[in-house]
This record gives structure tokens, C-alpha cells and sequence, in this order.
């Protein structure tokens, strides 16, 4: 069975991070989570890329920089509950589309991509300044 990474290969996993921060910057569901992005995601369009060619079987390029491949700290700041969750799992589903990306890929990172965005959401509840008007200040990240 060949990886998503040997199935895609490099290029077009860098097309799936352009394609997700693109997803990102014009899908109005998930404003939420681009205003945790700086104004310009060519940089972290970049790092994702680099993430997921190592994280689908490639060459491991985000580990050798990062000397870790542990996503919970650099998110650790920002607010992720089941509702950025999810918009983030919306933008890698269109990015996925968007690439056409085989339906073999797509089902075999169905599952795990889940998992890593459960992995990174750190709150059990979303966007607490929206949900409680009464709250005065709550740190975003």
C-alpha cells in the first residue's frame, strides 16, 4: 500500500497547503480560525506544507527544523474549541477538493487529519467572548 505522500507526492501536497490557507481566507465559516493567522499566510501556508509531507511519508522537513513534530504547543495560545475545530477540518476538506485529490487519499486521511485536529483543539467549548457578552476580556492568543 503506497503513502498519501507517494500517492500525491511533493508538489501537490504543497498545492493542498495553499489550497487549505486559501480555503481559509475566503470561506466566510471560517473566519474564526483565519483571525488566529497573520495577515499574510505564505509563511505558515509554507510550514503546513513542510508538516504534512512529513506527517503523510515523506521526507520528515518540519521535524528537522522543528527538532519535534508536537502540535499542541504552538496552538497552545490560541482558542480552539469543536467549532475552530471543525472549520479547520471544512478548509482541509475543500483544500482536498480543491487539489483533486484522489478519493483513495482522501479516505485514507479521513480518519487521521481528524485526529490531528482533535489533537490541537484545547478548549471544550468555542468562541467564549461571542457565547458571553457579560465577560469583559478573554485572552485570544
Amino acid at each position: 500500500m503506497q503513502t498519501p505522500y507517494q500517492l500525491l507526492g511533493e508538489d501537490k501536497i504543497r498545492e493542498l497547503a495553499i489550497a487549505f490557507y486559501e480555503a481559509m481566507d475566503e470561506l466566510p465559516e471560517a473566519a474564526d480560525i483565519r483571525k488566529m493567522h497573520d495577515k499574510d499566510l505564505g509563511p505558515i501556508s509554507h510550514t503546513l506544507a513542510e508538516y504534512l509531507i512529513g506527517w503523510m511519508g515523506g521526507p520528515p522537513l518540519y521535524a528537522d527544523k522543528k527538532g519535534t513534530v508536537c502540535l499542541t504547543d504552538p496552538h497552545a495560545a490560541y482558542h480552539i474549541g469543536p467549532d475552530e475545530t471543525q472549520q479547520w477540518l471544512t478548509c482541509f476538506d475543500k483544500a482536498l477538493s480543491k487539489i483533486n485529490a484522489p478519493e483513495e487519499v482522501v479516505s485514507m486521511l479521513k480518519g487521521p487529519i481528524a485526529q490531528v485536529a482533535r489533537a490541537v483543539q484545547n478548549r471544550d467549548h468555542s468562541n467564549p467572548v461571542d457565547a458571553d457578552p457579560n465577560i469583559i476580556a478573554v485572552g485570544r492568543g
